[in-house]
């Protein structure tokens, strides 16, 4: 596996955007998971910062966020763990801590496929960096496929790409089997271009379309993330915003912060749109659950969000408060906690 390395250095600080965020990932074998994890969750209680890690025999997974300094501190202890000098790191810029505490959990994969014996190091696609991406996917023998989940290409994905409409990474290989014929159809001499928010199911997925026995198989580089950060907006083939893992929820051309919101109910995102309709009620419903909920259910959700805005008023964080995170959202791919 080539190793990419993107952590040019991050803006400085700035009174609206105090807070640096690392979404990193790097497939190594780690062979004591629990010594990693304890050192890691010591390291980043010391230095104030929030978010989460995962662990695995595979690598290391995740996003997290603190001052400047701490980044730089926890960015370097991570590097020093064996086989990780080459970690890949992005950074972006937040007004507020967008977690709301750390966490480092030990998994059986840092991005959850399901699919035994992919090894990213060993066979992976080609990556495309950001500046070459356009010109690829505009290619009319090039199939574009987004390996993001349903609700994060709803709000952004590249002009003419296919959405597979899964929800959950672990649906993509066999969508791709039961669409493999279709697909390769497509093209005079087919090449299969993927992306997903910061690099790592793309490592996944491409390894796995490569184990299929698809030879031109591409990724973007850095992900949809690097490619916003890098490609100027004038020029961009991105559609929409990106959808990522935490309280800022979307992100937009420069990595500055997009206009959805979350619902603290089912946690779909949410457009301005979804939020001037009659179904929304702020941390209660929204127009994707408002029929799928119960009263009691409303009730109780109600009760939470006085519950948040009374310790919003005491400046604490109510830990009942959910991220914008699904139950198989791999942290490190976009601040995918």
């Amino acid at each position: 596996m080539v190793a990419i390395v993107t952590d040019p250095v991050s803006p400085p600080a700035t009174g609206a955007l105090p807070i640096r965020v690392a979404a990193l990932y790097h497939f190594t074998p780690f062979a004591d998971c629990a010594g990693v994890r304890t050192r890691l969750l010591e390291a980043c209680h010391a230095l104030g910062i929030r978010g989460i890690l995962l662990v695995a025999h595979e690598g290391i997974n995740g996003t997290i966020a603190g001052t400047d300094e701490a980044i730089e501190r926890i960015v370097g202890i991570i590097r020093a763990l064996p086989g990780c000098a080459d970690l890949e790191v992005k950074f972006s810029r937040a007004p507020a801590l967008p977690f709301h505490r750390m966490k480092v959990r030990i998994k059986r994969e840092i991005v959850t496929m399901g699919v035994p014996g992919l090894d990213p190091r060993r066979d992976v696609g080609r990556y495309v960096p950001p500046e070459a991406w356009n010109a690829l996917i505009a290619d009319p023998d090039t199939i574009v496929i987004d390996t993001r989940n349903d609700y994060e290409v709803a709000i952004g994905t590249f002009r003419g790409a296919i959405d597979p409409g899964t929800r959950s990474f672990r649906e993509f290989p066999q969508w791709f089997r039961d669409r493999r014929e279709a697909l390769l159809e497509k093209g005079r001499t087919p090449k299969i271009a993927m992306f997903c928010t910061g690099g790592i199911r793309c490592e996944k997925a491409t390894a796995f379309v490569r184990a299929e026995g698809v030879e031109d198989v591409f990724h973007l580089q850095g992900g949809i993330l690097k490619y916003l950060e890098t490609v100027p907006e004038a020029d961009s083939l991105w559609e929409g915003e990106c959808f990522v893992f935490d309280q800022r929820v979307s992100v937009g051309h420069g990595l500055k912060p997009g206009t959805f919101d979350i619902c603290h109910a089912c946690r779909a995102p949410l457009s301005p749109a979804d939020r001037a309709a009659p179904d929304y009620e702020e941390g209660v419903s929204c127009p994707h659950c408002r029929d799928a909920r119960t009263e009691a259910q409303r009730r109780r959700y109600a009760e939470r969000e006085r519950q948040i805005r009374l310790a919003d008023r005491r400046g604490t964080h109510h830990l009942g408060l959910p991220l914008p995170s699904r139950p198989d959202a791999p942290p490190g791919d976009g601040t995918e906690p």
